[in-house]
């Protein structure tokens, strides 16, 4: 598994887990899923994620997308 897979995953899996606690908890919690989708956004243009810098000193490969 690379770089991409698991930021695409975990992207995903923190979306659906604060869409789920905004619905059963508190609505503050979709101001977290607003703040995931920009991350995902900017990512996109300017190739910098956080957690693909993690996952690269942890000895992940590298995809097309972070490399």
């Amino acid at each position: 598994m690379n770089i991409d897979k698991v930021v695409m995953r975990f992207a995903g899996f923190m979306i659906l887990l604060s869409l789920a606690l905004g619905y059963y908890i508190t609505p503050y919690f979709y101001w977290f899923t607003a703040f995931v989708g920009a991350n995902m956004f900017q990512a996109s243009f300017t190739g910098f994620c956080p957690l693909a810098m993690i996952l690269k000193k942890f000895g992940i490969k590298p995809g097309n997308a972070f490399n």
